[in-house]
């Protein structure tokens, strides 16, 4: 990593002085050939318009520019299945986690059971059940990779908009993004004073959100300036009827800002920084009689709460170096998260298990310089190298009575440190006017070391590569094949397991897509079909014999092969000037066709064909209609979205729970005035009953052995999704 900063700073030093700062800053190379997609209708603006007398539909759709390639494109020239939700779209829908865009995107799958953690996949790839599991799907803040699933759990404040790419992004993005990639953008200071100050609340679990954000010149020209600041706080909808409380509790801190310094027209640098606060629910699981019995009492002997604090700041420079048509980019960054968590391990009354601490720390390094550079007018390059080095440290005390009141404490302590170094390159390249071929390819190299009660190391070499054609039959309609490859790194497991390691997985996938944007973009439909072939698939973690067949213990394992093909689809129309609705979905046929893997480590076969929690069917629509009045605008939006049936986690063929599908339903009405609006939501209008997460009774009996014979130990146990919110907004804008 010391070389590549080094490597970098000196081509920056050596190529700044032959570029003028009175020349006009180029264009950012691009290719002119590049999909768009568009999540959801932005509503019109703020200021109030003058309304005709006569209504007619011609307003476009916004058009949405992203950095699904790594240059700044139109998300309708991007032949990538690509979907951007808007920091507007975020506010007024009520997403506050980026774990719940998945409601609104197609073919991505969040659930989860704690801040500090969540389970993802996209496509039915990059299952990421457990966070001693990398991540199959790359989560990036800014463009900067953050190791661990809980920072979907993290607060959204003053974000641009998050792009979710579906598909292996390895060739630019870099390992652990088999399943796809998403990436949270914020907000970039701006030259013009401006800001916003805003508060919500609701009922059903008295939730509180206030936001406040500023932005504008430092020094005119040159230095601009972005802060912002949230504070959420909310019940939840679990109690807890034996220790007390809320079982399921969120508050949330934040605080972020960004600098942008622009010394001359051909450099630019951005520096961000933030820090959040997250405490909430850890593992609050309710004891259930089965997949239908939606309970929100949870009885355990303590309250099982996790704290996390992130922090972190990154920096990107930007060089035009006009002699040969190339733009520098190097970015550099720091990232912590300290974690601190305790409660019940039993999950119920009899006081078995009960964890006293445990702190966690992740501390991320990560360098990237790349260049980007137009060679001519029909050809264009993107080469770039990639450092990161990220150590885990987990050091906890578990309390076991196997005597009733007689706690003996039980020590754990675990040590992880992920290296990884990368070289990549794509090369763009214009056939015709209409026809664009793209060729990619990473060397990444990987290596974990575990020390302390994880003693191990493994190491990979991997290519990623990416092939892509595109034909645009007009201006706005465009079709694309693609082929790429994904890769997932591995990591070892207890001492006494019967795999010391696990390998890392990897996808081929082999893709066909188009975008359309017809009737002036007052109508514009995404579609792809795809299909996954998945090798090694690093699914949920498993219990196997312990050393000499006594006892079990946990590990992470290579279950075998999967394949996952399916369709999905995204469609966005402006009906009439005052009328808009979207309508999306996907069906992922994903089943493991080769459980061998699993079978030969645990030594039974393999529960279940299906990938856990990820239904075959899910989609969402909404529309939105608007009124003048009193020369503003007032904006109705329903919205429905719908999860189909799913498979809970289970180690038992005879005891599969097949959790039901549901539709929440969410409404808002908005009165928006220039400077000001005011709006009624709310989310889960029908209170529908829904499981985000279930473990079957099979898998604590397997785990506890003869005590699970002890009455009330062994139980099903889920965690009910949010009840209805109905609340109110009100937002000032200057």
């Amino acid at each position: 990593m010391k070389q590549v900063l080094l490597i970098s700073a000196l081509l920056a030093g050596a190529l700044l002085p032959a570029a003028r700062a009175e020349d006009a800053a180029p264009a950012s190379p691009q290719s002119p050939e590049a999909v768009a997609s568009y999540d959801t209708i932005p509503l019109p603006p703020r200021e109030p318009e003058a309304v005709p007398a006569q209504e007619t539909p011609d307003e476009p759709l916004q058009e949405v520019v992203v950095t699904a390639r790594k240059r700044e494109e139109r998300l309708q020239d991007v032949p990538v299945s690509v979907s951007a939700i808007s920091g507007q779209t975020l506010e007024e829908k009520q997403i506050t986690q980026a774990k719940d865009i998945a409601a609104i995107v197609p073919s991505l799958n969040i659930t989860s059971d704690s801040v500090s953690r969540s389970f993802i996949d996209i496509r039915g790839v990059g299952t990421t059940l457990i966070d001693s599991v990398q991540p199959g799907v790359g989560i990036f803040i800014d463009g900067v990779y953050v190791p661990n699933t809980s920072y979907l759990n993290s607060p959204l404040v003053d974000v641009e908009r998050i792009e979710v790419l579906r598909g292996p992004q390895g060739t630019l993005f870099g390992q652990n993004t088999l399943g796809g990639a998403i990436n949270i953008l914020t907000k970039q200071p701006t030259d013009e004073f401006a800001g916003k100050l805003s508060a919500a609340g609701a009922d059903g679990d008295h939730y509180q959100n206030y936001a406040l954000s500023v932005s504008g010149p430092l020094v005119e020209g040159v230095l601009r300036g972005r802060l912002g600041a949230a504070y959420q706080k909310q019940d939840g909808f679990l109690v807890n009827t034996l220790a007390g409380g809320y079982a399921n509790p969120l508050k949330q801190e934040t605080v972020n800002g960004s600098l942008g310094y622009e010394p001359a027209e051909i450099a630019r640098f951005t520096l961000n920084a933030y820090f959040n606060r997250v405490s909430g629910g850890n593992v609050p699981y309710s004891i259930v009689d089965g997949p239908r019995d939606y309970t929100r009492e949870v009885r355990t002997n303590e309250r099982s709460l996790a704290t996390l604090e992130y922090a972190g700041a990154s920096l990107k420079s930007e060089v035009d170096v006009k002699p040969i048509n190339t733009t520098m980019t190097l970015i550099t960054a720091y990232d912590t998260r300290d974690g601190e968590q305790s409660g019940d391990g039993d999950f119920g009354p009899v006081d078995l298990f009960r964890t006293a601490s445990l702190d966690t720390t992740f501390r991320t390094r990560t360098a990237e310089v790349r260049f980007d550079t137009a060679w001519s007018d029909t050809w264009s390059s993107l080469f770039g190298v990639f450092a990161n080095r990220n150590v885990y440290q987990g050091v906890g005390v578990s309390n076991v009575s196997l005597i009733p009141g007689v706690p003996v404490p039980v020590a754990a302590d675990a040590r992880n440190q992920t290296e990884v170094f990368a070289v990549y390159g794509t090369a763009f390249w214009n056939l015709s006017e209409t026809i664009e071929a793209t060729a990619g390819m990473r060397y990444d190299y990987q290596k974990v070391v575990a020390t302390g009660d994880i003693e191990g190391q493994i190491k990979a070499t991997e290519w990623e590569p990416r092939v892509t054609l595109s034909k645009k039959w007009t201006g706005e309609v465009m079709t694309y094949a693609s082929i790429s490859r994904g890769f997932r790194g591995g990591g070892a497991n207890p001492p006494g397991a019967p795999n010391p390691t696990y390998v890392g997985d990897s996808v081929w996938t082999y893709e066909i897509g188009t975008k359309l944007a017809l009737f002036d973009q007052r109508l514009v439909l995404d579609a792809a079909a795809f299909y996954n072939d998945y090798d090694n698939y690093i699914g949920q973690n498993a219990l196997a014999p312990g050393p000499g067949g006594v006892g079990v213990i946990a590990i992470n394992l290579n279950t075998g092969k999967v394949s996952s093909p399916g369709v999905e689809a995204a469609m966005n129309a402006r009906l009439t000037k005052r009328w808009s609705a979207t309508l999306g979905g996907s069906y992922i046929h994903a089943r493991v066709t080769d459980g061998s893997g699993y079978e030969e480590v645990v030594g039974k076969p393999l529960p279940s064909n299906r990938i856990l929690f990820l239904p075959d069917w899910s989609g969402y629509t909404s529309t939105s209609y608007w009124w003048e009045l009193f020369g503003n605008r007032l904006v109705a939006d329903i919205g429905l979205t719908y999860k189909g049936k799913r498979n809970g986690s289970t180690t038992d063929p005879d005891s599969i729970p097949r959790l039901q599908a549901y539709q929440l339903l969410n409404a808002s009405l908005t009165y928006r005035a220039a400077n000001w609006e005011f709006a009624i939501y709310g989310s889960n209008l029908t209170d529908e009953d829904y499981f985000q997460t279930y473990i079957d009774k099979s898998l604590l009996q397997d785990a506890l052995g003869p005590i699970a014979l002890i009455p009330g130990v062994a139980n099903n146990l889920g965690i009910v999704g949010d009840g209805r919110r109905v609340g109110a907004r009100l937002g000032f804008y200057f």
